[in-house]
């Protein structure tokens, strides 16, 4: 893989820890302007980073960044750190939606006010988000759009025992399908990344599976380097694809992902969402 970000503008939204934060940090080692659109401003008793942690960070990669307290669910708020990220840098290249809410309960112990927050944050957060950013890509020479989010595998298996989160996550990727197709002309690229594994953040660790899962788990860098890979393609050749990480990954000739794993020799996790048919690259699971 070959290319650089240097001088590109990411706005990465959940940027002040784990995929969002890897995303950014990889664009910042070629030297990009990264924006940070989070709403963790002060240290929390158990989430590491914070949009000043997670500047720091950047700036000390090589990048520019630019800290944003930033809830998705607020239109105001998405408004005007888009508005600051593109007066900041001069524009905006690559708009990342990784901000996300996760609660894997069925039907009867999802309350409401938790169903319309993955709703607000995931779907609605996603597309209001790349709403306001299309008039800046516009002016891109290569925009991308990203989600982290699934292919649109419709089983029942992902739907019956956390309906509320699935159609939430799914919401984000209808977005990629629609945007895809509505801004194809415009030459605004708009794909979906998602991990064949678990990955090792503080979703897996707290919400998930605890330490056992986050052994069995690839680290975020995995997203981060396939993401990078994305956003180096030219925007008119690339878009409306649900890409799994290591397949895309192998597509651009990488061969050991050993390198990703939290513990080499333990089985790693599979994570939710990757269809049946798809086949991990030779050896990406070894």
């Amino acid at each position: 893989m070959t290319g650089s970000l240097k001088g590109k503008t990411l706005f990465i939204t959940g940027a002040s820890r784990g995929i969002g934060l890897a995303i950014g940090l990889r664009a910042a080692r070629d030297g990009a302007n990264v924006a940070i659109a989070a709403k963790t401003d002060t240290p929390h008793p158990k989430l590491e980073g914070t949009i000043h942690t997670a500047a720091a960070a950047i700036e000390a990669a090589g990048g520019r960044a630019l800290p944003l307290l930033v809830d998705v669910r607020e239109e105001e708020s998405v408004v005007s750190a888009i508005e600051r990220t593109a007066s900041t840098f001069g524009g905006i290249d690559i708009v990342v939606n990784n901000a996300s809410a996760i609660s894997l309960t069925p039907t009867p112990l999802t309350e409401m006010k938790r169903f319309d927050l993955m709703h607000q944050i995931n779907t609605r957060g996603t597309y209001m988000v790349s709403k306001y950013a299309m008039p800046h890509l516009a002016r891109s020479e290569n925009p991308h759009i990203l989600m982290l989010s699934p292919p649109l595998d419709m089983q029942e298996k992902w739907f019956a025992p956390h309906l509320a989160y699935t159609m939430a996550k799914f919401g984000m990727s209808l977005c990629v399908l629609g945007l895809a197709g509505e801004l194809r002309k415009k030459g605004i690229a708009v794909n979906a990344l998602w991990p064949r594994t678990t990955i090792a953040t503080a979703a897996v660790q707290n919400l998930l599976g605890g330490e056992a899962l986050m052994q069995a788990s690839r680290t975020p860098e995995i997203i981060a380097d396939a993401a990078h890979a994305l956003f180096l393609k030219p925007s008119r050749e690339i878009t409306g694809r649900f890409l799994i990480d290591d397949t895309f990954l192998a597509e651009q000739g990488v061969t050991d992902f050993t390198q990703y794993r939290v513990t080499p020799g333990i089985p790693l996790a599979p994570d939710f969402f990757v269809p049946d048919a798809s086949e991990p690259p030779p050896g990406a699971l070894d």
